[in-house]
């Protein structure tokens, strides 16, 4: 089950269907659970799928807009892959709790976070009765966009990082999936690493493309390269305080090298602002910011993105 099939969650639920179902069969091992307009129109079209070799049309069986509709389906999920936003957690765990799924279509399945930011997991376990040791995390950089209802567009081809935890029938599964559609899936036991390298380059390009206004490629800008170092310095000193050493030129090396392989590219928060949307800037230089804050160690640049971000985006 693919819970939050928007652009990331509906890009999961096409690479994880079977590739012979594209364009003609039904998918039948794969549900997706979203917002009611999309789900409405994959269920008469098909999701569409643009990629720069072409157009893939997928139709799911199993299309549900919220867990009352998965109740009295005869879809029983192994594994629910959460691919909403950070600042939808919350409530998501809250209708879990509340309508008597886990005890019933849910109760052992495993849990994968596929989300940006951090400290996700911790909220999982803690507001999720009997989610400790069973709620796992991943991360992506496929670069994707929601065109329309009922479509996605891939804007660029990334590497997508789960930790290495989960079941091996599961594992085994969604490597094969992804390989099949050609794309790349790895499984890290240093995923938390992993984690935080992609926070440091989420807390530079995110808030930084959003407040210009302006695709990646704004990070490379000279008159911003003193900015963009210091962010970096905040966010390494504070994981050498959480016990993860990196060394600040390195991450600096990987954020402008991102930044330049994806210059094109509007990223997720530049959209939020645009579409006047809610960010998920607590979960990136929020999370420096608190954690800055816990150990004592300045981070005013993070502080003032954040700043700028809560005081620009909607709902803050």
């Amino acid at each position: 089950l693919i819970y939050g099939a928007g652009a990331i969650g509906s890009l999961m639920g096409y690479l994880l269907s079977d590739p012979q179902s594209s364009n003609s069969s039904m998918v039948e091992n794969v549900a997706l659970l979203g917002r009611s307009r999309h789900m409405e129109k994959i269920r008469s079209e098909g999701l569409e799928v643009e990629a720069p070799d072409g157009t893939t049309l997928v139709h799911f069986r199993h299309l549900f807009t919220d867990l009352d509709d998965l109740l009295r389906s005869d879809f029983h999920p192994d594994v629910v892959m959460i691919c909403v936003k950070t600042y939808s957690l919350q409530k998501l765990c809250q209708e879990l709790g509340q309508s008597g799924i886990l005890e019933d279509r849910l109760k052992n399945a495993s849990f994968l976070l596929l989300m940006n930011g951090m400290g996700n997991r911790e909220l999982f376990e803690t507001q999720v009765p009997g989610a400790l040791g069973r709620a796992f995390e991943g991360i992506t950089s496929n670069g994707v966009k929601l065109a329309r209802e009922g479509k996605i567009e891939l804007k660029g081809k990334g590497t997508t990082v789960i930790e290495k935890s989960l079941p091996q029938e599961l594992e085994q599964f969604i490597k094969s999936r992804f390989e099949d559609r050609g794309f790349v899936v790895e499984f890290s036991a240093d995923f938390k690493r992993q984690q935080w390298n992609k926070l440091f380059i989420n807390s530079v390009i995110n808030p930084i493309a959003a407040l210009a206004r302006q695709q990646n490629k704004v990070i490379l800008s000279p008159v911003l390269q003193s900015t963009v170092k210091r962010v970096v310095g905040e966010g390494v000193a504070v994981a050498g305080a959480e016990g993860f050493g990196f060394d600040p030129d390195t991450v600096l090396e990987l954020v402008l090298s991102v930044a330049e392989k994806t210059g094109e590219n509007s990223c997720s928060m530049l959209q939020d602002v645009l579409n006047n949307k809610t960010t998920e800037i607590d979960s990136i230089n929020g999370y420096i910011v608190r954690l800055g804050e816990l150990h004592s160690i300045a981070v005013p640049v993070n502080e003032a993105l954040y700043g700028l971000i809560k005081a620009t985006a909607r709902g803050s």
